[in-house]
């Protein structure tokens, strides 16, 4: 079987590969690879057929502040879909096509145990384009009868993580974190590795799920877990009628201002997805990201 994985340099698409090991894999994305391509401006031309794809290819991990940088995320995660769904068009129609999407496309900054079919509430420039592709996708696949999987994904664990998990993970090394209110707040989160194995048996079946860890760890304990992986001094806490002034003098100070109610509202809020859905079809059995962190380095 031939795969091909788009986005093979990222951080998850970097770990895909893994998961296959008789077969022959492709590799898409912007700078290496078989196929060096910026699906957001070009469609790819492809040599092969591929029987299975995986499309990791997309951005992510930034908030725009300007309509360019809004923009960015039409263009690379929905105009960056069509392109590939049109080269594969042009190559042979794969039998397989996976999808990694996120739970941003539910539009929730707080919740508990938001399943599948939660309505795809998001505003924002990155869940909307993640929503667009989403439907790009289905009808593709339902046009040409390519059993089509999505996986909405909350925060990825790892080595070398980007986002707001590497922006912790900086801010402990250097003993400038710290959480708020005792850190209470529980987010879902997966490890990208566990979610790179369970590909080839979900893409057999098709359908769309959310992946985490089942555990959904808040602030301290994640923060306590990594700060003493790395032997460092575990993070002090600010009281919230503290940061509930910090948030209001935030916003009196505008968009410069590093926190405001608003933000502070959203960090301080349990943020967890049902992931049952995968456990019951398909046996989904994931490592906790606490006991990982026991014994693995990020």
């Amino acid at each position: 079987m031939s795969v091909l994985i788009t986005g093979s340099s990222g951080f998850l698409g970097g770990l895909l590969k893994n998961g296959f090991k008789d077969e022959k894999v492709f590799e898409l994305n912007r700078r290496s690879g078989n196929y060096q391509c910026s699906l957001a401006k070009a469609i790819p031309n492809f040599n092969e057929t591929f029987d299975f794809v995986i499309h990791s290819a997309g951005k992510a991990h930034s908030v725009p502040k300007t309509d360019v940088e809004k923009q960015e995320f039409y263009d690379i995660n929905v105009i960056g879909t069509s392109n590939l769904l049109k080269g594969l068009e042009f190559s042979g129609i794969p039998k397989q096509f996976v999808f990694i999407s996120s739970v941003s496309v539910y539009g929730q900054e707080y919740g508990s145990d938001i399943d599948e079919k939660f309505a795809l509430a998001a505003i924002d420039p990155y869940g909307l384009s993640k929503i667009e592709a989403e439907i790009l996708v289905q009808e593709w696949c339902k046009k040409h009868n390519v059993v089509c999987t999505i996986l909405r994904l909350p925060l990825l664990v790892g080595k070398n993580p980007p986002g707001n998990l590497g922006a912790m993970l900086k801010a402990i090394e250097k003993g400038y974190y710290f959480n708020i209110d005792d850190g209470k707040a529980r987010k879902s989160m997966v490890l990208a590795e566990d979610v790179a194995a369970f590909i080839p048996k979900v893409a057999a079946v098709g359908g769309i799920y959310n992946l985490t860890d089942g555990v959904h760890p808040d602030f301290n304990e994640l923060s306590v877990a990594i700060a003493k992986q790395k032997n460092k001094k575990r993070p002090f806490n600010i009281p919230l009628v503290i940061a509930k002034l910090m948030g209001y003098a935030g916003d009196l100070i505008g968009n410069k201002a590093p926190i405001n109610s608003m933000k502070l509202k959203k960090i301080t809020s349990d943020l967890t997805f049902d992931d049952s859905k995968a456990r019951e079809l398909l046996g989904w059995k994931p490592q906790s990201v606490l006991e990982y962190l026991k014994n693995n380095n990020l």
